[in-house]
Parts: structure tokens; C-alpha cells; sequence
């Protein structure tokens, strides 16, 4: 009998674990701490502005200062940089801030831009976003966008 009230008081535990509002929070802070710690990383183009993995960063010209204006299936190629930023190596802290979307999440911003990743960006260092319709583009640590264009393989293959 013991054994029994035992168990069912384990398993009571495990279920009233998993139902506060902070489930999950307490478990994985550092992935979202890594993603929204921004550094410089350098690229085909010069030092950028990175996430903590490494992964660019892009503003998009069509936003103001302080504003996001993508929405919909724009934010399915462009996914926003999601959280409070804080800053890494190279990374000037002034330039950091946030806004909120009109969903309500938190974006990061860096110089007032709002960031966003590219969805065709697979790895760390992928910049196959830079220059996109001639409105996404990489910042560099200054806070400015970077608006050359990523020169051609000349590896040969």
C-alpha cells in the first residue's frame, strides 16, 4: 500500500510539473540566450552583426527606425530575431533595443532596426539573403546596412 500512494504521489509531482504557466522556461534559457546575444562575424562582405550560433543578420529596408513592416509570408522567408538582445564580442551595446510587433512579441533591434534572420540561410555564415529584391541587407557593427554585393565563388567548382 505504501508503495502504491508512493508512486501515485510521484506521478501527481510529475503532472503538476508540466502545468504552470513557466513549464519549460527553467530548462532551456541558454538557447535563447545564445540566439538573441548578438556578435560580429566576418563574411564575404566585412565584419556583420550575427546571433550568438552565428547565424547573419539582416535589416530590412523598408522598415523605419524603431518600426517592423513584415508581416505575413514576409516573415516566413525573413523570421524576426525574437527576445531581448544583449551584446557579445565586437557588438556595440548603445546600439541595442527592442520593439513590439504587432503580435505582440519582443524583436530585437540593433541602431533602431529591427532583425531578422533569412529562412535560406541554413548554417553560420550563410549571407545568400544579402541584397535580396535590393532590400535586405547585412549590418555591419556600426549599426549601417551593408549594401555590396557578395562577390562570386572564384574557387572554381
Amino acid at each position: 500500500m505504501r508503495r502504491s500512494a508512493a508512486v501515485l504521489l510521484l506521478a501527481a509531482a510529475a503532472v503538476l510539473a508540466g502545468c504552470g504557466s513557466d513549464a519549460g522556461t527553467d530548462e532551456d534559457p541558454e538557447p535563447a540566450a545564445e540566439a538573441t546575444m548578438l556578435t560580429v562575424a566576418s563574411s564575404a562582405v566585412g565584419d556583420i552583426v550575427a546571433d550568438g550560433a552565428g547565424m547573419s543578420l539582416y535589416l530590412f529596408t523598408e522598415d523605419s527606425p524603431g518600426t517592423s513592416t513584415c508581416t505575413g509570408d514576409c516573415l516566413e522567408a525573413w523570421p524576426a530575431l525574437e527576445g531581448e538582445p544583449s551584446a557579445g564580442e565586437g557588438i556595440d551595446a548603445s546600439l541595442l533595443g527592442t520593439i513590439e510587433r504587432e503580435d505582440g512579441t519582443t524583436q530585437a533591434t540593433y541602431a533602431d532596426w529591427p532583425l531578422y534572420y533569412f529562412a535560406q540561410d541554413t548554417a553560420p555564415g550563410d549571407v545568400t539573403g544579402q541584397g535580396v529584391n535590393e532590400v535586405w541587407y547585412l549590418l555591419s557593427p556600426a549599426g549601417e546596412s551593408i549594401t555590396e554585393a557578395v562577390p562570386a565563388d572564384t574557387s572554381g567548382y
